[in-house]
């Protein structure tokens, strides 16, 4: 969503705010100079017993002031301030509290695999009561322990590692370490590493050599400057904290490692590591303004978009929300789809499906490629899955 726009209204409330209070109390300080100088001249004339016209000092006091016109000023930079408001507060409508129903479109889902999917969001969030009675309430509490399992056993290991306990981590990884293997981690030698350092400043030094020729030998050819780091450490022993290394016994890394697990917890669980229902909810959120502002424009034309496939217009989404490449055809100029998926043809190049039926005449005929002189054959082009 677009803040700009809302922290320039809002700057400009600010500056009228600002000005508004300033010229007010420059007009009080203005009229009690005013009544104040009055007073003088009243006071000096009861201390010399001199007569005083006070009916006509007051008058002039009166003519001074309506002279100045306080209030008429004090009106003017108010109603500035007043305006600036009634269009900021427009402005908020605008951004936070639009008519979102206008960007629904009716879909059929799957009511179970929806239900599943709000459930695995609240286990995955150690949320094990709210799962148990969501599930409870839709009517499937046979799917709860199978999908609440693998979570309830992430949790309980970063719960330990919370307090610094990496038994129950270690002998998960000890358990996984061929798949974790396969899949590039090195979270094993991270666990490994903080039991190193939590050995070398809780006991001592011979007992976290024996640890590393234990459990670090493995890891020496792979990952040599850790290794050698760590060894380093030995010689720190008892004043770890203000070594050229003192960063290791930093919480941060514990925190990491912690991030780390879960992510490989959920990557072995064949799942993401974050929850597809709250990437759903930022990435609608993210893009809510933007349709929101199609929808007001088809309506204007009176233009169903129920019935579209895809929307006419592009809308940007952050980096985060692209999990698939896309594919504009380069001759059709539109973009690639389950109908219309690009296919890869005989020369190496790709071109999207309805083109080249067009350009082969329904299949009928060999063309030329239009970047290349090969002679195509649509029959021996590939779908390419994107």
């Amino acid at each position: 969503m677009e803040l700009s726009s809302v922290k320039d209204a809002f700057d400009r409330v600010t500056k009228k705010q600002k000005l508004s209070s300033s010229k007010a109390q420059e007009m009080i300080d203005q009229v009690r100079q005013e009544i104040e100088s009055v007073l003088d001249t009243l006071q000096s004339v009861i201390n010399t017993d001199h007569m005083l016209d006070y009916k006509t000092v007051l008058n002039d006091l009166k003519a001074s002031l309506l002279k100045n016109a306080p209030l008429g000023q004090l009106e003017s930079t108010q109603k500035e301030l007043n305006v600036a408001l009634s269009k900021y507060g427009k402005h908020l409508d605008k951004y936070f509290n639009p008519d979102i129903s206008k960007a629904y479109r009716h879909t059929d889902f799957d009511i179970r695999t929806l239900s599943q999917i709000i459930a695995n969001h609240f286990y995955r969030q150690g949320l094990f009561d709210v799962g148990d009675h969501f599930l409870s309430a839709v009517g499937e509490s046979e799917s709860a322990a199978v999908m609440k399992s693998p979570f309830l056993e992430m949790y309980q290991i970063l719960q330990a590692m919370q307090n610094q306990n990496l038994e129950p981590a270690l002998n998960w990884a000890t358990t996984n370490s061929d798949k974790l293997a396969q899949s590039g981690s090195d979270i094993v030698l991270k666990l490994h590493s903080r039991q190193f350092i939590k050995i070398l400043q809780n006991g001592s030094r011979d007992d976290a050599l024996h640890y590393a020729r234990t459990h670090l030998t493995s890891f020496a050819s792979s990952h040599i400057a850790d290794v050698q780091k760590l060894m380093a450490c030995l010689l720190w022993q008892g004043k770890l904290e203000k070594s050229p290394y003192h960063e290791l016994t930093s919480q941060s890394n514990w925190d990491r490692c912690a991030e780390e697990l879960k992510r490989q917890f959920c990557n072995l669980l064949g799942q993401s590591y974050n929850s597809p229902l709250s990437v759903t909810v930022a990435a609608g959120i993210q893009v809510l303004p933007a349709l929101l502002k199609f929808m007001n424009v088809m309506a204007g034309k009176k233009q169903e978009w129920q019935s579209m496939n895809q929307l006419p217009v592009p809308i940007e989404m952050d980096k985060e929300f692209q999990f698939h490449s896309i594919f504009v055809c380069p001759v059709s100029k539109e973009q690639a789809n389950e109908d219309n998926p690009p296919m890869l043809m005989s020369c190496g190049h790709v071109l999207c499906k309805q083109s080249i039926l067009k350009m082969s005449k329904n299949s009928t005929k060999v063309f030329k490629c239009p970047y290349c002189p090969f002679d195509i054959d649509a029959a021996q082009c590939k779908q390419l899955y994107l």
